[in-house]
């Protein structure tokens, strides 16, 4: 086990705090991509102490290429225009799927744009102009499952964090490839 369920509750507390001070009297949204934030978004709006609302946005898959190209399944339901948009992130990686959404989400005229995230790996960024603002979590450069973190559609509902083992194939297996 990387973290524990008590160790998740405990750092997402505080990044409700922060998040609750930073954005007091200004009605935030929160806006999380499908399915990996989920949990995360809903453990995060139980302790934002304020006034926010919530809406969802899905992405295709990110596949790694290297064109970071990224495409939009499922667009916000809220119009966007002067308000305070926070987005909710489960991991922030090389950055382009954030900047992917900052610049889909800026052309929306919001009051402001910024962005939480769960575990973060800032030793891998490609793109440096995002606003992350909030960070619960500096991670190895791993895969994760549980807590909404997915591989194959598995393992997501486990409440504590894993890193997940490639099974190691037999040598035959590896020099016959």
């Amino acid at each position: 086990m990387y973290l524990t369920r008590a160790q998740i509750a405990a750092r997402v507390v505080e990044l409700g705090v922060e998040i609750a001070r930073d954005y007091e009297a200004l009605n935030p949204i929160l806006i999380a991509p499908l399915k990996s934030s989920v949990v995360f978004l809903a453990d995060l709006t139980r302790e934002l102490r304020i006034p926010h609302t919530l809406d969802l946005i899905e992405l295709a898959p990110y596949t790694g290429g290297q064109d970071g190209a990224v495409r939009l399944l499922k667009d916000v339901d809220a119009p966007l225009e002067d308000r305070h948009v926070l987005i909710v992130e489960d991991v922030v990686d090389t950055g382009l799927t954030l900047h992917f959404l900052c610049k889909t989400l800026g052309l929306r005229n919001p009051a402001s744009l910024a962005a939480v995230t769960l575990l973060d790996r800032p030793y891998r960024r490609l793109v440096d102009d995002i606003p992350l603002e909030y960070a619960g979590f500096t991670v190895p450069d791993e895969l994760f499952a549980g807590y909404g973190l997915g591989l194959d559609e598995r393992w997501r509902a486990f409440p504590d964090l894993h890193i997940v083992v490639p099974v190691a194939l037999p040598r035959d297996v590896i020099e016959a490839a």
